[in-house]
């Protein structure tokens, strides 16, 4: 697959007074989107309550190129930009793309995973960790860390 993507819609609430998408759901959007994408991949949040892991952000950017309005279909999408081989550290990529493939916004992420119970990184990286990571399109320009 070359990329995962949905196509979301715009709510009244997510707008703000320029009637334009607020900042903060920008990275909303991005947060659940991979939060789905781990869920369909079979890292559930069950499993990583069990194992006792989580996805943790270190950076967390978004550049904004074209407003969105409430009328707007956009898809989402996400791909992998940088990896470490083992899995532990990770960057990912969001566009928001208009249906007339007008780029509007670009979300880039820095994770790891991180071990809940010792509020560490996890080391090692939990298995099926590394094989869902594994399984996210990488971006134009994919690099091993």
């Amino acid at each position: 697959m070359s990329t995962f993507s949905k196509q979301i819609s715009i709510r009244w609430a997510d707008l703000d007074p320029n009637f334009h998408l607020r900042h903060s759901v920008y990275y909303d959007l991005g947060s659940q989107f991979r939060m789905e994408l781990l869920e369909e991949a079979g890292l559930t949040m069950k499993i990583m309550k069990e194992q006792g892991f989580g996805p943790v952000l270190f950076r967390e950017e978004c550049v904004f190129k074209r407003e969105i309005i409430l009328s707007d279909v956009i898809t989402l999408t996400a791909k992998v930009l940088k990896m470490r081989e083992d899995g532990s550290r990770w960057t990912i990529q969001h566009e928001l793309i208009k249906a007339d493939d007008t780029l509007c916004a670009v979300i880039t992420v820095d994770g790891a995973w991180m071990d809940v119970k010792n509020r560490k990184l996890a080391n090692p990286t939990p298995q099926i960790a590394i094989d869902v990571l594994s399984q996210f399109p990488h971006a134009t320009g994919f690099e091993v860390l």
